[in-house]
């Protein structure tokens, strides 16, 4: 039996590789997508445009913004409540954009003011308590009586308390929601953390009235804020401890908060003494005893609550 004989078969040529990306795609692009530092740039200045158009709009109606020295609760509100809408539709578009659900920025809406909020909102009431207290015993405040009754004290009680829950929600999910996870995303958490604690306390340089000395105890509160986010793995501890501290120390307090002394107070309070103790016109943020409160209590939280496995 016989067999034809086979053609000789034609070796394989190997496959070229593709050509390697143009250099500058790896300014912009990675792997799976756009670089977590131009994410940011672009929700930046999308909550930048459309805060600057709602706050033009209020400014033409008469309203007024904060520029220091003595402000209300419808002057804060002016910034704060544009500034916290564009942030949440600003997160919203890049949520799409991305292709990431909304909750991945740590602010889960089905636990919105849950135990997770009214925790928070205890520890920042103590830990305000604990600091003014101290200053007090110390020497630097003195307390008058309560200046607030009646009509007047239950209006001034929920305008400050709006006032703060706004600040606490968009200082929050700024800097410790959208920006920190998208940061995280490119160089790690605690990375991320200590980077946008440093831009957080910054930024706080622009207040009329603040200082260099109130810049390591926001350091730090902004530290303790990504803390709670790591164990809790939502925002709203710290939306409730943020809201809280600061309408201790404005509302119920009356103490100076970055030179800003608010009208339709709780208590009647005076401050003296030396500025390492009373903050001066920072603030308890810029007292020795109010950095100690923060880390203290940023240890006993860590304490209470360990890491999950």
């Amino acid at each position: 039996m016989s067999t034809e004989p086979t053609a000789p078969t034609e070796p394989i040529a190997p496959i070229a590789p593709p050509p390697p990306p143009p250099r500058w795609k790896g300014i912009f692009l990675r792997a799976d997508g756009l670089r977590s530092g131009w994410r940011i740039a672009i929700f930046v200045a999308i909550v930048t445009a459309l805060s600057a158009m709602m706050i033009g709009v209020l400014l033409r109606a008469g309203a007024k913004l904060p520029t220091g020295g003595v402000v209300t609760p419808g002057i804060i509100l002016t910034q704060e409540i544009p500034l916290l809408l564009a942030t949440l539709a600003a997160a919203l578009m890049m949520s799409h954009i991305e292709q990431r659900p909304f909750v991945s920025y740590g602010l889960p809406l089905q636990s919105a003011f849950g135990g997770q909020f009214w925790r928070g909102v205890v520890w920042g009431l103590v830990m305000i308590a604990v600091a003014i207290l101290a200053i007090a015993v110390a020497g630097g405040v003195s307390f008058n009586g309560i200046a607030l009754h009646g009509r007047g004290l239950i209006l001034q009680t929920l305008l400050w308390a709006v006032v703060f829950l706004s600040v606490g929600l968009w200082e929050e999910f700024f800097w410790r929601g959208y920006v920190l996870a998208t940061l995280a995303d490119g160089v790690g958490f605690w990375s991320a953390a200590s980077l946008t604690s440093a831009l957080f306390a910054a930024t706080h340089l622009n207040n009329h009235g603040e200082g260099w000395m109130g810049i390591p105890q926001i350091f730090l509160i902004s530290m303790f804020f990504c803390l709670t986010l790591r164990r809790t793995g939502s925002l709203w501890f710290a939306v409730g401890l943020h809201a809280a501290w600061d309408y201790g120390e404005t509302f119920i307090f009356s103490s100076p908060d970055s030179g800003t002394v608010a009208p339709g107070t709780l208590l009647r309070s005076t401050f003296h003494g030396p500025n390492w103790l009373t903050g001066g016109t920072i603030g308890p943020e810029g007292s020795v005893i109010g950095v100690l409160v923060v880390l203290l209590g940023m240890l006993l939280y860590a304490w209470l609550y360990p890491a999950r496995e």
